[in-house]
């Protein structure tokens, strides 16, 4: 690493992080809270139907991620024009992102219409999972053009700083979601017993609503990029290339992600019948704890692209050097808190006591597990990935997730026959082992990249 003047981060530096970071948090929780009421509620109904939505969820997870990629480069982006205060080229930059973002949308709505069979027996065999899973996914899909409008705006004003509506927006879903979801899903007030449907149903609703009064606020409310609907109608060839190429891998790395999460459910759910639904109970709410990191990783991200895009590049090395000591003090701070919320929670499911149990081991392991997630991935999403050098971020995950963590759970799980917890482990040893070279790059490597251009 090049020598570096050191200089003492101010009082402001804190306060727009944890405000951005706060926000986030809470927008993720909120979030992911909404999915956490759907697993309870469908786990009271019937195991068959928390399972059949848990294998439907593992195709909203990798689309989510790959929505995620078409954000977070667009963040990067848009933040380093934002700190040369140039909002034009952030308008085009976001219209490509959400040309991207409706590709996407459209090919996995198509998948999911044309084949919802063969796409759900890629998790499980079990018939009675497949048709509570068929069922949910006709209803679900329609949800995917509102996410993906929804992801791509709010992702637009993020990099500006304005993270407020996607808090208060998430509060809102969550009520509509939840508020559905119970009177469907039982048959409550004299409405139909819908079960999975039911839930579906609720999703939908809340999907769309949120998107309308996201527009609603940007349309009269926002006043720093002034975003109109023409602004989507059209492009700029050398920007849009620009931003595919620094997003283009990160869509790789998170679909492989997305990929390798639903990875584990189908591992799992190939081993034993309670191990599928085990695994939803604890990665609802690892994930809803894991919304500390993915905040962070958001906050340090705009943070360090607007320094970038400010040209004071002795302020970007000290912002993650200051960074990384938060990050890992979120690593264990998330690793207690999940620890000690896995009992509470677990009781809230009407599971069986062989499903539970499984549950609660999990989660043990994902608290240690936590504790590395909660350094590497901020540091390597937030600061790395947020200053410009996205290969790096790809090239590490290829290596961890695609030839060490799938095959030697892969192999644990068909050749050795281990136990789910043993392979459990395996799938997430690369949270742990991913922090050296986080580390070493983050303070030893090169990775600030100027990706702005003098002229548009």
């Amino acid at each position: 690493m090049s020598s570096y003047r050191k200089i003492k981060v101010d009082k402001s530096f804190y306060r727009t992080f944890f405000s951005i970071c706060i926000m986030l948090v809470l927008q993720n929780v909120v979030t992911l809270s909404v999915n956490l009421a759907d697993n309870v509620m469908l786990g009271a109904y019937s195991e068959a139907s928390l399972s059949g939505v848990a294998a439907v969820n593992q195709v909203q997870f990798v689309y989510q991620m790959v929505l995620a990629a078409f954000g977070d480069g667009l963040v990067i982006f848009c933040s380093q024009y934002w700190g040369m205060r140039r909002t034009e080229p952030m308008k085009k930059i976001a219209a490509s992102a959400m040309h991207a973002g409706l590709l996407v949308c459209v090919l996995l709505f198509a998948a999911a219409s044309l084949f919802p069979e063969q796409v759900l027996r890629l998790f499980t065999t079990d018939a009675a999972i497949v048709s509570e899973g068929v069922r949910y996914l006709g209803i679900i899909r329609f949800t995917y053009l509102f996410f993906a409008v929804t992801q791509i705006l709010l992702a637009t004003l993020r990099s500006v700083g304005i993270v407020r509506i996607a808090f208060l927006l998430s509060i809102q879903t969550f009520f509509i979601n939840c508020g559905i979801n119970y009177v469907l899903i039982y048959g409550k007030f004299g409405a139909p017993e819908l079960g999975a449907a039911g839930a579906a149903i609720g999703t939908l609703t809340a999907r769309i609503v949120e998107s309308i009064v996201l527009i609603l606020y940007i349309a009269r409310k926002e006043k720093i990029l002034r975003l109109r609907i023409s602004d989507y109608l059209k492009s700029d060839r050398v920007l849009c290339r620009d931003y595919l190429k620094v997003t283009a891998p990160m869509i790789v790395v998170q679909g492989l992600w997305g990929l390798n999460m639903a990875m584990q459910t189908v591992i799992l759910g190939h081993m034993t019948s309670a191990a599928i639904a085990a695994n939803s109970a604890s990665s609802t709410l690892f994930s809803l704890v894991k919304a500390i990191p993915v905040g962070a990783a958001s906050a340090a991200s705009v943070l360090i692209g607007k320094a970038i895009g400010a040209g004071d590049l002795n302020l970007v090395r000290n912002y993650a050097r200051v960074l990384q000591r938060i990050f890992v003090v979120i690593g264990v701070c998330g690793g207690v808190v999940l620890f000690f919320l896995r009992i509470p929670v677990l009781s809230l499911y009407e599971l069986s006591d062989t499903t539970k149990q499984m549950a609660n081991t999990f989660l043990i392991i994902l608290s240690v597990v936590f504790v590395g997630m909660g350094y590497q991935m901020p540091t390597n999403n937030g600061i790395i990935r947020g200053g410009g050098d996205a290969v790096f971020v790809v090239k590490m995950d290829l290596i961890s997730i695609w030839l060490i963590v799938i095959p030697l759970s892969l192999f644990m799980a068909f050749v050795v026959k281990a136990s789910p917890v043993v392979v459990v482990c395996c799938l997430n040893a690369d949270q742990i082992f991913k922090c050296v070279p986080a580390f070493i790059k983050a303070n030893y490597g090169n990775w600030i990249r100027k990706l702005t251009r003098d002229e548009t």
